[in-house]
């Protein structure tokens, strides 16, 4: 078995081992990650905190050992924290996200002097993580201020405040307690929303006074009820309620 690491900024992840194949999420800087299957220009991934497996490009990681790759699952994460920051390699700035992975730092020989965040937070802290996050531009299969998908803004919120979330939100869906009723949600629980084939298909995180944040075209801010979302630009229902569940 091999291993890799990103060292990166942001690395597309891909359906298929192809330049123009769909994007089906992101590396960011410090994600590790174990390598399935190597072609001369693409590898097949499997990624560490979240099992999802896609296609990148050979040039776009950096091959680790087995023994590297270990300490990574048993070393604390720790976040950058800020929109953007600056890892500094040598005399060479690189841009990375909020969300990026700077346990990885000392390993890559970078150093980074900005805001971070790690451990289990309170889960108020949510929120404040979720707002930083407000119209970022949806992007399927995104996890950055810059695009992001649904499932993506939740999982990387969650991620942040020290909670593991799987990467899609069929998947999510699998995580939890459900709730029986809205009335007994609280701030940063989940609600997921299906399709007409009862397929969940979209996820969200609960605020206060039955509105939601969730990424629709833009990460933005709605109503809530026991219908679904209401968006509050066209004044019409966008998405139907399916559960909402309690992440502990």
């Amino acid at each position: 078995m091999q291993y890799g690491i990103c060292n990166l900024s942001i690395v597309p992840v891909r359906l298929e081992p192809s330049d123009s194949s769909e994007m089906v999420t992101q590396l960011l800087y410090g994600d590790h990650f174990k390598v399935l299957e190597k072609r001369s220009k693409w590898s097949r991934i499997r990624i560490a905190f979240d099992a999802y497996e896609g296609w990148i490009d050979n040039k776009q990681y950096l091959e680790i050992t087995d023994e590297n790759y270990n300490l990574f699952q048993n070393l604390p994460a720790v976040y950058a924290s800020d929109l953007i920051e600056f890892i500094y390699d040598k005399d060479n700035l690189i841009p990375i996200p909020m969300g990026a992975g700077i346990h990885a730092s000392d390993f890559l020989q970078h150093r980074y002097d900005g805001a971070v965040i790690n451990g289990k937070q309170a889960k108020e802290n949510l929120i404040k993580s979720a707002m930083m996050y407000l119209n970022a531009p949806y992007l399927w299969g995104g996890k950055t201020p810059f695009g992001i998908d649904c499932s993506g803004f939740t999982q990387m919120v969650y991620r942040m405040n020290g909670y593991a979330l799987l990467r899609d939100a069929s998947q999510q869906a699998t995580q939890g307690e459900p709730l029986s009723f809205i009335e007994e949600s609280e701030p940063g629980d989940l609600a997921f929303f299906d399709n007409n084939e009862g397929k969940i298909v979209h996820v969200g995180i609960i605020l206060q006074d039955n509105y939601i944040i969730h990424a629709h075209g833009k990460v933005r801010m709605d109503r809530i009820d026991h219908s679904g979302i209401f968006n509050t630009d066209i004044k019409n229902y966008t998405h139907k309620l399916r559960v909402i569940k309690k992440i502990f």
